[in-house]
This record gives structure tokens, sequence and C-alpha cells, in this order.
């Protein structure tokens, strides 16, 4: 059925990648695995190349190797294919899935232009603000005080946005090293850290935890508590209560943080966890909300195996739930 030495055929067989020979327009090999990505069962009889897409690659790569990516429709994947010739007769043509890569592709363009049109805002804000001190500060001195609280609050909030995205990006990008941590040790010193903002604040601060020890990266769960500790002061007014706890449930950690703040939308709950989603842009001014720490939580919850979700009620508070694996994530 092969002209493809035995040895030769076996490694072929055991690749992740697709490979066909082809001569005179016809199929005389090919791999179990490019049965899977072209969609097509492997044939018991020579055939001719399918899907159409690689009948032009194939005639091109007579004056050299080319490379293609196109869409498979049932069910869509996107494939690469590259294709050279052969000493001989004939083309050798390679295919591999890059559907997961493509996604990733997407998702970074996305990110860049969502940045940009975040930075976009608090930038002109500086910009005009910092033009309108410059000319007030001899004729007007009460505005340019005003001027100059504006340039400031903003250049702090636009320094936060970009720390986010740093950390964002370095969530996503690397791969966390897993130790014993503490979670009620973890939880309290996040409390101590927001105390006396909180006191300030008007807000009752509480923590209910017990001791559990999982195997995790310590500096990413503590940024996602931290982000849900933040929100949730953020977002709460005074005289009312957050509260940070962690228990166990089976084999999972539980770490949660409740609020009594002013609660998500039903309707908006699925979405906060992406990325510069906002509930409210005017709230979310107000309390100098970035639109990634969520996106944050999300992020390294998955990472560990685990997950994130909420519970809340407009004008009631919210409760914010991390469930992380308490061993490794395989």
């Amino acid at each position: 059925m092969t002209d493809t030495a035995p040895d030769t055929e076996a490694l072929l067989g055991a690749l992740p990648d697709g490979v066909l020979l082809v001569r005179d327009g016809r199929v005389v090999y090919r791999n179990p695995a490019s049965a899977k990505l072209l969609g097509a069962p492997l044939p018991d009889v020579l055939e001719r190349l399918k899907p159409s897409a690689l009948i032009d690659l194939v005639e091109r790569a007579a004056d050299g190797p080319v490379e293609k990516v196109f869409q498979r429709e049932s069910p869509p994947r996107w494939i690469e294919a590259g294709a050279r010739p052969l000493d001989g007769n004939g083309v050798m043509v390679v295919v591999r899935d890059v559907t997961d890569r493509r996604k990733v592709e997407e998702m970074r363009r996305d990110f860049v232009a969502d940045a940009s049109h975040e930075l976009k805002t608090p930038v002109a804000s500086i910009q005009a603000a910092a033009e309108t001190l410059v000319r007030a500060i001899e004729d007007d001195p009460e505005a340019a005080q005003r001027f100059a609280r504006q340039v400031h609050a903003t250049s702090v909030r636009l320094s936060q946005m970009v720390k986010d995205l740093l950390d964002l990006s370095r969530v996503e990008s690397e791969v966390p090293e897993f130790q014993d941590v503490n979670l009620a040790r973890l939880a309290a010193k996040e409390v101590d850290r927001v105390g006396d903002r909180a006191a300030v604040a008007g807000i009752d601060l509480t923590l209910d935890v017990a001791r559990i020890i999982v195997r995790a990266n310590r500096k990413d769960v503590r940024l996602a508590v931290r982000n849900l500790l933040d929100n949730a002061l953020a977002y709460t007014p005074a005289g009312g209560r957050v509260t940070v706890s962690t228990k166990l449930a089976g084999s999972m950690a539980v770490i949660a943080v409740s609020d009594t703040g002013i609660g998500v939308p039903r309707r908006d709950g699925d979405r906060i966890f992406e990325r510069f989603y906002r509930v409210d842009d005017a709230r979310t001014r107000d309390t100098g909300g970035t639109g990634l720490g969520l996106a944050i939580v999300r992020h390294v919850a998955e990472q560990h195996g685990g997950s994130v979700e909420v519970e809340s009620e407009l004008g009631a508070g919210s409760t914010f739930t991390i469930r992380l694996p308490l061993r490794d994530p395989k």
C-alpha cells in the first residue's frame, strides 16, 4: 500500500503531525495523524488529495517549499500545512493543528488593543489637566490646585493600571513554582495590610480562617487575595463589613472574601472576570478600578487547577470564592 520502509513508516505513524506523500496528485501515503487533522477516514486504497485547500499547496511546491494556513470546516479547526518537493517524483506535506496558537494570537491582539484603549483615557486626562494647570498657576491658584489634584489622582490610577497589566502578563506567561502555603497566615497578612485603610473608611474588617496548607504559588495566591480584598473595600460604603475566610471543602481549599457593598447585577456575574470588563464605567472611575483585578484572580485560580466564582445581590453585597486543590494541579 505504501513504498515507505517499515521503520520509517513506524516513525511517521507515531508523529503528532500529519504527514502525506503525494505523487501525480494522488496520496500514496498518509499517517494516522493526518486523517485526524484533515477530518477524513484513513483510506484502504489510494485516493485523491483532500481537502481542496491542499491541492494548490502541492502544485506550488514544485517550485520550492511553501506553507499555508486554512480552516477545516467540520469540526472547525485551523490547520497549518507545509509542502516541499522530494528528491524523486512527489511532494511531502506536513500538517498540524494551530487552532490553539491562533486563539492565543487573537487574545494577544485583543489584549494590546484593549490596553491601548484603556491607557488613552488617563493619559489624555493628565495632559488636559496639566495644560490647564500651566495656564492657571498665576491667574487662578485655586483652579490650579484643583487640576493638580486631578493630575495626581489620574497618575495614580494610570500607575495602578500599568502594575495590573504587568501582573496579568506575568501570571499568564510564567510557569508557577509551587510550595507549601499557609492560607490562614497569608490571609491574615493581607487583612493587616489594609487594616488602617478600612478603619479610616469606617468599614468593619474581620478575619475567619482555619489553618490550611496548600501546594501553590505564594506570590500569585497573595496577589489574587489582595485584588479581591482591595475590590471589596473599594465598593463597600462606610458602616459596611468585609470578611476574609478560609475553610476546607473536601479536597479543595476555599478562600472567600465577602462584603456588604453595592453588589453586582446578575447579568454581569459571568463577565466580570473578563479583562477590562466593567459593570459601570462611572462607578469604576470613582473607585479607581482598572478592570484587570478580577481577570488576574481568575487566571491565578485556573492556573492552580481551581476556580473562582461570585455570589452577589445588587445593593446587598458580594462573596467572591476561590477554590484551590490541596495538591499540585496535574
